[in-house]
């Protein structure tokens, strides 16, 4: 006799609460976006060189660039525009979140 399969989804449900289920997402959405821009970059699938040339920078700086803990925010920007995203800034004041406009 051929066992049945079950989805992922079907397994959950039996397993987990919504409210568990939720924080697991929750959880797992902030683990991929802890990243440094190293990881960030390998996680789009590019090369140091493929994003330097879309940023119009040597391959050496972008490498630094990546080393960085203190960055400028137009650099920033470039790199994130050059891996084909958009850079959004929030800020986080007394429970609220904002998206800063015009950085």
């Amino acid at each position: 006799m051929k066992a049945k399969t079950k989805s992922w989804k079907q397994i959950e449900k039996k397993l987990f609460t919504r409210e568990e289920i939720a924080e697991a997402e929750r959880v797992a959405e902030r683990e991929i976006l802890e990243m440094n821009l190293r990881e960030l970059r390998q996680a789009a699938g590019k090369t140091q060189e493929q994003v330097a040339r879309a940023v119009k920078m040597k391959q050496s700086e972008l490498s630094r660039a990546e080393r960085r803990e203190d960055h400028l925010l137009s650099t920033l920007r470039r790199y994130v525009e050059g891996l084909g995203g958009e850079l959004e800034v929030v800020a986080r004041v007394h429970g609220k979140v904002v998206r800063l406009r015009g950085v």
